[in-house]
């Protein structure tokens, strides 16, 4: 588990940002490209990403592994676009490389090349500010667009929770992994850390490769940053047909296999707005909510007007496909499958 404890003064210093940050959507598509070629949802992007990529895109998948921890140094501080971040990185100084790539030596095996890059050396250094370069041209660039306007979206939502909310309202719907008891935000982690952030707020970093869990740094002395995925559920609920919809459609039934997909398109929504957006009474969204709540699929936070609703990480684990359907828990009284 990772818990983040905030202050008064650290509620008032959350930032969201405004751009999609050009470091992190790097290291974070290379964990996507490093991962498994049947991923639900960054397989056939992987597959045709590997025909355009070139050797010196090795470099970078060695320092970024699908899995554990990837250097600090790879994700400056607020870099607003590509060539400042990689500068940034390129610049780093020797203190943080060798901090950085001594603590990724204990975790694997690391190329020879890592001992110069730890000391500095300028070659090094270049040959790797290169391969980012290369990198983001031939694979990052084409799709800007649509990370931005992905990225854009959740800004937008989680801008609303903060008008509708205030700093409860904003971090509680961070996604079904990350639950807000003041004064600490905890998220499902794969290891244990304690992020204290000491009155220097929290950047928020909505991000679109970024993949079920939020990410941070390791080192607690860096500017504090959570970065987590971007409208959770847009990537399955666009182009082409989902694996597993129709499993998904015949377990809950059509309408409320719908009404799933919509809260997880959405990353939390209100009944009103399943209504509206599924063409469907008041009273019929709100049954169907019921039952996906006592299956253990969503999670509903009533708030003084109204009830939002969002995937929990069973219903995040169905929707995705990881979940064999039988390993769905019906809960006592809970109507089956409806058509």
């Amino acid at each position: 588990m990772l818990h983040i404890h905030f202050s008064t003064a650290d509620l008032s210093r959350i930032r969201i940002a405004q751009d999609p940050d050009p470091a992190w959507e790097i290291l974070l598509s290379l964990h996507a490209l490093g991962g498994p070629p049947d991923h639900v949802v960054f397989g056939p992007w992987r597959s045709e990403t590997l025909t355009r990529v070139d050797s010196s895109t090795r470099m970078l998948l060695a320092l970024a592994p699908p899995r554990g921890y990837s250097p600090d140094f790879l994700t400056p501080a607020g870099a607003p676009d590509v060539r400042s971040a990689v500068d940034a990185v390129v610049r780093t100084g020797r203190r943080r490389l060798r901090a950085d790539l001594a603590q990724f030596a204990v975790r694997r095996r690391t190329p020879s090349w890592t001992r110069l890059m730890a000391e500095g050396d300028t070659e090094t250094m270049d040959r790797l500010g290169s391969a980012l370069n290369r990198y983001h041209d031939r694979v990052l660039a084409r799709r800007w667009d649509r990370i931005r306007a992905v990225t854009e979206a959740e800004r937008s939502l989680r801008a609303r929770d903060f008008l509708d909310g205030g700093a409860e309202r904003l971090l509680g719907g961070l996604g079904p992994l990350v639950r807000w008891e003041a004064p600490v935000l905890t998220v499902d982690y794969p290891l244990h850390q304690e992020l204290r952030l000491r009155g220097r707020g929290l950047r928020l970093v909505p991000s679109y490769f970024c993949w079920r869990r939020p990410i941070t740094l390791l080192d607690e002395e860096l500017t504090p940053v959570l970065v987590y995925p971007a409208n959770r559920g847009l990537h399955l609920l666009t182009g082409t047909e989902r694996p597993g919809r129709s499993a998904l459609a015949r377990l809950l039934g059509r309408t409320r296999a719908s009404v799933l997909e919509e809260i997880a398109l959405s990353g939390g929504t209100t009944g009103a707005d399943i209504a509206r957006r599924l063409g469907m009474s008041p009273v019929s969204a709100g049954e169907h909510t019921a039952v996906l709540r006592s299956t253990g699929l969503i999670a509903t936070h009533r708030g003084a007007d109204s009830a939002r609703h969002t995937l929990t990480p069973l219903g995040l684990a169905l929707i995705e496909g990881h979940l064999p359907i039988d390993d769905l828990p019906y809960g006592t009284g809970a109507p089956g499958p409806e058509h």
